[in-house]
């Protein structure tokens, strides 16, 4: 039984990850602030209370301030997107929703571009 407990989080965290897609998808969220953004990742606790939802926007890269737009959007959809994840998942007791910026892709590229400046000091030196 212990082998199951840790892939359980990760199913019901897949879970609410395609559910809060699909519902973004379907146009069910009507906030104009949410257009283009779509959920990366979620991650649940180990006692299924907690589920932190990560966000992106697709295109281009967003300004901070869009940034806490998108965030405070959904934020703002919480209880909504919880009872609607209620009704789908059949759990005794619906996840928690925490949301948070995914800066994963914002951390990578500036990544690239420091190795980018490294290659070019080090063409310089030559």
């Amino acid at each position: 039984m212990a082998e199951t407990d840790g892939k359980r989080p990760k199913r019901i965290a897949e879970r609410i990850r395609a559910e809060l897609m699909e519902m973004l998808l379907r146009g069910d969220v009507h906030d104009p602030e949410i257009a283009g953004a779509h959920i990366t990742s979620v991650v649940v606790t180990a006692d299924l209370r907690l589920a932190r939802v990560y966000v992106r926007v697709v295109g281009d890269e967003p300004t901070e301030k869009r940034q806490r737009a998108v965030v405070a959007a959904f934020n703002r959809a919480r209880g909504f997107l919880r009872r609607e994840l209620g009704a789908k998942l059949g759990l005794r007791h619906t996840p928690e929703l925490e949301i948070f910026w995914d800066g994963n892709v914002d951390r990578a590229l500036r990544v690239e571009a420091l190795l980018a400046e490294i290659d070019r000091e080090k063409g310089g030196d030559r």
